[in-house]
C-alpha cells in the first residue's frame, strides 16, 4: 500500500534519487535553464525550491544547509551570490516547467525546468506590455464640442453606389 507516500520515488532508490535530484539542481544553477522529463522536473521543483528559497537569507548555516544537499561549492557560490539578488523580493514560484511534448524513442512526456528570472524573452514581453498605455474607449469632450458634425457623419455609415437601394 503506499499510505503517506506523497512524493515520485522516480524508480529509484534513496540514493540514487538524492544524487539525481542533486545533480539536476546544480546543473539548473549553472544554466539557469535545463531540459527533461516532466516526472523528474516536478520532483526537482519539490527539490531545489527550499533550497533556492534558503539563498534569500546569506548566513553560515544557510549555506551548510544547502551544501549539505549539493556537495558543490561554485553552485552554492552562485546560488548565494547571483541567484539571490534575483529572487530576493520574489515570495515564492522561483521555478518555471514548460512541456514540450512526447519524447520520440520512448513517449515520455518532455519539458525544460527554467529559473522564472532568468528568462529574457518573457521578461522582454513583461516590460512591453507595461510600456504600453490604456486608451479609452470613449472620445474627449473637447473634441466633441469642437466639431459636432463630424462625430454625426462617423456614425452613420454610408453605403457605395453600388450596395444603395434602387428608387423605383
Amino acid at each position: 500500500m503506499r499510505h503517506n507516500k506523497k512524493f515520485n520515488h522516480l524508480s529509484r532508490q534513496k540514493g540514487h534519487r538524492d544524487s539525481l535530484l542533486a545533480n539536476m539542481t546544480i546543473s539548473l544553477i549553472f544554466h539557469k535553464r535545463i531540459f527533461t522529463t516532466l516526472a523528474k522536473a516536478k520532483a526537482l521543483r519539490v527539490y531545489a525550491e527550499p533550497l533556492i528559497n534558503r539563498a534569500k537569507e546569506d548566513t553560515m548555516n544557510n549555506r551548510r544547509v544547502v551544501f549539505s544537499y549539493l556537495q558543490n561549492k561554485e553552485a552554492v557560490k552562485i546560488l548565494f551570490q547571483e541567484i539571490a539578488e534575483k529572487i530576493a523580493q520574489r515570495p515564492g514560484g522561483y521555478t518555471r516547467i514548460l512541456k514540450t511534448g512526447n519524447r520520440l524513442g520512448d513517449n515520455a512526456k518532455t519539458c525544460f525546468i527554467e529559473l522564472v528570472d532568468y528568462n529574457e524573452a518573457m521578461l522582454k514581453d513583461k516590460t512591453e506590455a507595461k510600456a504600453k498605455t490604456r486608451r479609452s474607449r470613449r472620445k474627449s469632450t473637447a473634441a466633441v464640442a469642437e466639431n459636432p458634425v463630424a462625430e454625426v457623419k462617423a456614425a452613420e455609415p454610408e453605403l457605395p453606389a453600388a450596395e444603395a437601394p434602387a428608387a423605383e
